[in-house]
C-alpha cells in the first residue's frame, strides 16, 4: 500500500505532466485524517469567494440585521464572457429577494447577484466575518465585476491565446501580475488550507450559525457547475456540494462528500493551468482523478 506522502507525490507529478499547479487538500471532517498537496500558499479564488460572501449574508439573516425576502433592485449589465447565466444575462431591471440572490450566486455563480449582495455586506464587513470566526487564509477585496474585466474581454477571438499566456507567465518582478485579478496582493485569494477549514465549519459548526451553515450546505449541494470534481466525487451514494471558479488559466473547485455510511470527506482543489487554451477537458479531468485518488485513500 502507498503511503500518503507517496501517493501525493505521484498526484503532483501527474497533474504536473497535464500542465496542472495544484494545491489540494483533502480531509475527513471527523476523523481529521487528511492528505494535502502543498496547502498553504494564497491563489486567487475567482468564484470561489461566493462560498464566504455567502456566509456573512447568511450570518445577517441568522441574526436579524438583514432580511431574506428583502427585495434587491438589480440593473441589468452587458452580457460579459465568463458571465454566462443568470442575472448577467438580464435585459431589464428586476427585483430579486436577497435568498433568491444567494441561490443565483451560488448555484448558478452568478457575478451580478454576488455584486449585489456585496452592495448589502461589503468586502470588509465579509472579511471582518472571517477574521473573527478565525478563519485565516482567506482575504476578501474586490467585486466580481472585475472577473470580466481581464485583458481577455479586450481580445479578439483568434488571439484569446494571448491572454492565457500572459496569464500563466511568471509575475511582473517586484510588482505582483500584469492582470491584477491575478495578483495576489489585490485580488480575492485564499490558500487551501485555509478554505478546508472553512468547509470544516459549515459542515461541522462550532463557531458558525447552524442555520447559516445548513442553507449554505444547502445552496452548494444546487450547484449547477458539475463538470470538474462532481464526475469522479459524486454517485447515488456520495452526495456532493460544492462550488468552483474559473478565470483565464484557473480551475478550482472546493467541496464535501457525504457519503452514505457517514463519513464525511472535504475537498478543496486549486489548480493553475499552464496551457493557454479556453477549453481544457484533459485538465478538468485530471484534477478529478487526483481529487478521486487523494479521497479514496482516506476511505
Amino acid at each position: 500500500m502507498r503511503s500518503e506522502a507517496r501517493l501525493a507525490r505521484e498526484v503532483g507529478d501527474e497533474l504536473e505532466a497535464a500542465g496542472l499547479r495544484a494545491r489540494i487538500v483533502v480531509r475527513d471532517l471527523d476523523s481529521q485524517a487528511e492528505i494535502s498537496i502543498a496547502a498553504d500558499g494564497p491563489v486567487p479564488l475567482a468564484s470561489v469567494v461566493k462560498v464566504p460572501i455567502a456566509l456573512a449574508v447568511l450570518n445577517r439573516i441568522a441574526d436579524g440585521r438583514l432580511e431574506a425576502d428583502r427585495q434587491v433592485l438589480v440593473e441589468p449589465r452587458r452580457c460579459e464572457a465568463g458571465s454566462l447565466m443568470a442575472t448577467s444575462r438580464f435585459r431589464h431591471p428586476a427585483r430579486i429577494a436577497v435568498d433568491d440572490l444567494l441561490m443565483l450566486s451560488v448555484c448558478f455563480s452568478d457575478n451580478t447577484a454576488t455584486d449585489a449582495l456585496l452592495d448589502l455586506v461589503p468586502t470588509e464587513v465579509v472579511q471582518r466575518d472571517l477574521d473573527d470566526l478565525g478563519l485565516g487564509g482567506i482575504q476578501i477585496r474586490h467585486h466580481l465585476d472585475a472577473l470580466v474585466r481581464t485583458p481577455l474581454e479586450s481580445l479578439p477571438p483568434p488571439e484569446a491565446h494571448l491572454a492565457y499566456e500572459l496569464a500563466h507567465a511568471n509575475p511582473t518582478q517586484g510588482a505582483g501580475h500584469r492582470i491584477w485579478q491575478l495578483d495576489v496582493s489585490q485580488a480575492n485569494v485564499a490558500t487551501a488550507a485555509g478554505l478546508t477549514d472553512l468547509l470544516a465549519e459549515l459542515w461541522r459548526p462550532e463557531r458558525i450559525d447552524t442555520s447559516a451553515a445548513s442553507r449554505l450546505r444547502e445552496l452548494m449541494a444546487g450547484n449547477v457547475v458539475r463538470h470538474r470534481l462532481a464526475p469522479d466525487l459524486m454517485s447515488d451514494v456520495a452526495r456532493w456540494s460544492s462550488k468552483t471558479g474559473t478565470l483565464l488559466h484557473l480551475r478550482h473547485e472546493i467541496g464535501v462528500v457525504e457519503h452514505a455510511d457517514g463519513q464525511t470527506i472535504a475537498v478543496v482543489v486549486l489548480s493553475e493551468s499552464s496551457n493557454s487554451a479556453a477549453v481544457q477537458p484533459a485538465a478538468e479531468a485530471a484534477l478529478g482523478a487526483a481529487a478521486r485518488a487523494l479521497h479514496d485513500a482516506l476511505r
